[in-house]
């Protein structure tokens, strides 16, 4: 079984155009998120799936592998599918989607994530989470937050906190979704083919839409955050945290 992580990317934004060639200290953003999965003992390939020559040039120069893709796709999942399929993977080989906007990925997270496909026979999408520990992601719209139930499947994703607490004094933890997720090849080729969730429309996550088809996630918390970069302005905040 191979497992594959593949990072798409593109350079159009309305926040941030050109975002994966971003200079984090002295090297391309795309770059510190390819070295990091690369850095993971579990995988076997690690690609970088993009519609854009420029991005796939700059992924050259540095001796990674870039897999060019139909500039249609409607989200980075369709072009992790289609790269999976221009690789050829088997339909029980496992994809692991790494956002290219996380160059603080810890790559022991990419072991994390696939485990479950080795424990739990109805694992067929995974993803991360993280217990936050800064109270203002829990109120900040961009900072995901994820609630499960008692045997780690995911139950909603929301910009919003949850659960939130009616009453003071009852002590809980608030768990924020990192952008990581696992699959094997055939369920990523059955979730693109669903149609838009309705409530992945409102809250414009798109893992609402396996939910919403009455799909499980199963919920790996992991000890390792891996902030995004959403605006310029994220980056020297990153920079700091990388020393």
């Amino acid at each position: 079984m191979k497992i594959a992580v593949i990072i798409p990317s593109r350079f159009g934004s309305s926040r941030f155009e050109g975002k994966p060639l971003a200079l984090i200290l002295g090297k391309p953003m795309i770059q510190r998120v390819y070295e990091a999965a690369l850095g993971a003992k579990n995988v076997t390939d690690v690609v970088v799936a993009t519609d854009d020559q420029r991005i796939a040039e700059a992924v050259s120069g540095f001796g990674g592998r870039a897999v060019m893709t139909s500039g249609e796709n409607r989200s980075g999942t369709d072009r992790v599918a289609e790269a999976a399929a221009r690789m050829a993977l088997a339909m029980d080989d496992i994809v692991i989607n790494v956002q290219g906007d996380q160059p603080l990925l810890d790559p022991r997270c990419l072991k994390h994530v696939t485990a479950p496909f080795f424990s739990d026979g109805e694992a067929g999408m995974t993803t991360l989470a993280y217990k936050i520990v800064d109270p203002r992601e829990i109120t900040n719209p961009k900072d995901v937050k994820v609630t499960f139930d008692v045997r780690g499947y995911a139950l909603y994703f929301s910009r919003s906190p949850i659960p939130f607490g009616r009453d003071s004094g009852i002590p809980f933890d608030t768990y924020k979704h990192l952008g990581v997720y696992a699959y094997t090849r055939g369920f990523l080729e059955m979730f693109r083919k669903l149609p838009e969730g309705r409530l992945e429309a409102i809250e414009k996550l798109e893992q609402l839409r396996a939910l919403e088809y009455g799909h499980k996630i199963r919920i790996v918390v992991t000890p390792y955050d891996s902030p995004e970069v959403d605006l310029p302005e994220d980056i020297p905040r990153i920079e700091a945290l990388m020393g």
